[in-house]
């Protein structure tokens, strides 16, 4: 079982290695990071949203930013689609579940907003619908995926593809990622900068 332990453990870093070695991919996380430090100069805020393991991790990047992330300092506006049971269970009653996010983002988004869907895939159609949305209002659109990137990497602003085909490593790798932004966004609005 140990063996199985690290060659788990194993699989994991090799990922983060390749995201690591990918420029590219780090140029889109810096550029993410810089879209997101500019946001909060004004009255806006980031918007995620995620099914599954997914929403769990839109949850997290939200109430870090919302909440602290590495020091106190004023809260950051950011707001997880995935928590209201009341607009999620509503809407998906009376218009389908394909459209939990995008009306939410109808009555929530603004022009200026970043709107961040997080989907291992990439091919969510709730979150397709509200990358469609998203381009009405003027909301600026980041793909967190995995594998090819699926339609929502084709569709976003900003797409971070994960370079692996597997769900928990790619998960792992997204919260990796969303942690990265929100240390910078922190310390970048509130803190010293980072070099």
């Amino acid at each position: 079982m140990k063996k199985y332990i690290k060659e788990q453990i194993k699989k994991s870093y090799e990922t983060k290695q390749a995201i690591y070695e990918n420029e590219d991919l780090l140029n889109k996380i810096e550029e993410v990071s810089k879209l997101c430090v500019e946001l909060y100069k004004g009255p806006n805020k980031t918007i995620l949203a995620g099914n599954g393991g997914s929403a769990a991790d839109a949850q997290h990047i939200a109430a870090e930013l919302v909440g602290r992330y590495g020091f106190d300092r004023p809260s950051i506006p950011s707001l997880a689609l995935t928590t209201d049971t009341s607009n999620l269970t509503a809407i998906g009653n009376d218009y389908g579940y394909d459209k939990v996010f995008s009306r939410q983002l109808e009555g929530m988004g603004q022009s200026g907003d970043i709107f961040i869907g997080i989907s291992t895939s990439g091919n969510s159609r709730n979150i397709i619908n509200a990358f469609e949305v998203a381009k009405k209002k003027g909301i600026k659109t980041v793909a967190l995926v995995g594998r090819d990137g699926g339609e929502m990497a084709k569709m976003a602003d900003i797409a971070l593809i994960v370079p692996s085909d597997s769900t928990p490593r790619i998960q792992e790798s997204h919260i990796l990622i969303g942690h990265i932004l929100c240390d910078i966004i922190e310390k970048e609005t509130f803190g010293q900068g980072v070099n």
